[in-house]
């Protein structure tokens, strides 16, 4: 039987899989229930296991029989803290947890891919990792796995490493897509305070006020990104926190912002970087106040190396017709800590349509189409078979 009939054969049981993750989300590095749900799954298969200590990850290796390189494929297993209003019958049972990402997609589409290769491992060429990863979701758990020692998990470094993520909205349903090069954004925090002087809200003249000055600091950085970021070389600022005060007739102390930035190359990264420190402290200190400015270096860009790119996508269109890819044509704005992998190793970062495009990704009613399960185990597979023929 072909890969795609093996998968196809597998797809009742990855639903089950999926539909228990979905039902029973957990967040960040620590997913004990989500652990023993795919170590259930990996029961019976070919597999060194190692478990790791500072967070609920899993890495299994499988040993093909004949030599070749060592392929690493992720999934990410971790949930994020949205309230469900999907309405499905596996809808999470967990308050302010949810699947909206489609990591539950990604974990079962790995283990269906570690039973298709499990089940061949006489073809299979050098050694397969499969990276079953907790924290994607802000706790950079790519980084901890690395620091554990992923990479090196089956004894020499991976040539090459590729992971697969559903999206609901922006690409079409079925579809897979990719692209060489920068394919996510570098994501960064700025977080800011401004301290002032509080006092009575009738007279504003005697303290110093941080809400309007802070204000004035965010409407700045809005405009400092559409006048000075090259249009061609994007930023984007967005603020999403804003704290201060206690009653309206109080003027506080202190104001506290937090906004996210993303960048798609190292210059825009650093200029906006500088840029912003210098605009906080400066309107701060026109105003007689003071302001902390702390720039929180978060997820590197996602670089796609361009043959394991074009590797894949051949893959892909051989496996299931030409129809089923397209390429990405242009970055997309979110972060992503496989970005960490890639660039220590070079690999793709492939994205898959599994919804109707009705919410995106992160929504309280995303939704993804789980018949797309042994599409995305097989797509796994079939790269890591091929890739290990290759040498």
């Amino acid at each position: 039987m072909s890969v795609l009939d093996d998968a196809a054969a597998l797809g009742d049981d990855l639903v089950r899989l999926r539909r228990a993750l979905h039902a029973d989300p957990e967040i960040g590095l620590d997913l004990p229930r989500t652990r023993a749900k795919v170590l259930a799954a990996l029961d019976g298969l070919p597999l060194e296991l190692v478990l790791g200590e500072r967070s609920t990850s899993v890495t299994a290796v499988l040993r093909g029989a004949q030599p070749g390189p060592v392929v690493l494929l992720r999934g990410d297993m971790d949930a994020l803290p949205i309230q469900e209003r999907t309405g499905l019958d596996h809808a999470s049972l967990v308050p302010e947890a949810m699947h909206a990402c489609g990591h539950d997609l990604h974990t079962a589409m790995l283990v269906g891919a570690a039973h298709l290769l499990g089940g061949r491992r006489e073809e299979v060429h050098g050694d397969v990792v499969f990276m079953f990863q907790p924290g994607e979701e802000g706790h950079d758990g790519a980084a901890a796995m690395i620091a554990e020692g992923v990479l090196d998990a089956a004894g020499r470094r991976p040539a090459a490493a590729y992971a697969l993520h559903v999206f609901s909205s922006g690409v079409p349903h079925g579809v897979f897509s990719a692209r060489p090069g920068t394919t996510m954004a570098a994501s960064d925090g700025l977080n800011v305070t401004v301290r002032g002087k509080g006092g009575h809200g009738s007279r504003p003249h005697r303290a110093k006020d941080p809400i309007a000055t802070a204000c004035e600091i965010v409407t700045a950085l809005h405009v400092m990104v559409t006048r000075r970021a090259d249009i061609f070389d994007p930023v984007v600022l967005t603020v999403g926190s804003f704290h201060a005060g206690t009653r309206r007739n109080i003027i506080p102390d202190t104001a506290r912002f937090e906004a996210t930035v993303r960048t798609f190359s190292p210059t825009a990264k650093n200029n906006v970087k500088d840029a912003a420190i210098v605009l906080v402290n400066s309107i701060a200190e026109a105003h007689g106040l003071h302001a902390e400015v702390e720039y929180v270096d978060g997820y590197p860009m996602t670089v796609n190396d361009p043959a394991e790119t074009s590797f894949a996508a051949d893959t892909i269109t051989d496996l299931f017709g030409p129809d089923r890819f397209a390429p990405l044509a242009r970055p997309l704005p979110g972060g992503e800590d496989f970005s960490r992998v890639l660039r220590a190793v070079p690999g793709a970062f492939v994205l898959l349509g599994a919804g109707d495009g009705s919410s995106d990704n992160h929504s309280p009613t995303a939704v993804f189409d789980d018949a797309l399960l042994s599409d995305g185990a097989a797509a796994l597979a079939e790269i890591a078979l091929r890739r290990g023929r290759a040498g």
